[in-house]
């Protein structure tokens, strides 16, 4: 009799740790943190390095990454910094990049390289 309420009291404890261990690893369970999409043209690899580089300068960007084949920048950053996108987006445009809401400088554009000059939309 003590063999069985022994075993029922390791597989309820078995039961609880893998229940409490699968409710905690929510991976997109990060408060304070938002995520943002940015649309930003873009060519190859060296628009990649630069895009995410310039995303990164701004304070307060914990994540950056761009794909080259959606042409979208994600960014993560804190709730409290509410103008991080905008700041990022004005930032990528400097470097010559263009965005959904800042278009870059015709001499920042200019400046790319020959493999990053993406087909720019007219005004």
């Amino acid at each position: 009799m003590k063999t069985i309420i022994a075993l029922f009291a390791i597989t309820i404890a078995c039961i609880s740790t893998t229940s409490a261990n699968a409710q905690s690893n929510k991976s997109e369970r990060t408060i304070g943190i938002k995520t943002r999409t940015i649309q930003v043209n873009g060519e190859c690899g060296m628009c990649k390095k630069k895009i995410e580089k310039a995303a990164y300068s701004v304070d307060g960007i914990q994540f950056a990454k761009w794909d080259e084949d959606t042409k979208t920048l994600t960014i993560k950053y804190s709730v409290f910094n509410k103008d991080a996108a905008e700041k990022v987006q004005k930032k990528i445009a400097s470097v010559g990049y263009d965005t959904e809401k800042f278009k870059a400088g015709d001499e920042a554009y200019k400046a790319l390289p020959d493999c990053c000059r993406y087909q720019r939309k007219q005004a």
